[in-house]
């Protein structure tokens, strides 16, 4: 299994705990964490070369 998918599977499980939470501090907080194994799962996918970077325009200047 990927490192990827072991961080999703995580950003799931906190997913379930927010379904379950009782109080809205605990289950905003589970979506927070939900929220940030998915960046890492997005992330680690970049680094083991899966997704591409994001393109960067560059702006050209015309001489005048």
């Amino acid at each position: 299994m990927k490192q990827s998918d072991v961080f999703r599977d995580n950003a799931d499980n906190c997913l379930q705990l927010a379904e379950r939470a009782e109080g809205q501090p605990a289950h905003k907080r589970y979506l927070r964490m939900a929220d940030a194994w998915t960046a890492l799962a997005n992330e680690q996918d970049w680094l083991d070369g899966e997704i591409p970077p994001v393109k960067v325009r560059v702006l050209r200047t015309q001489d005048a």
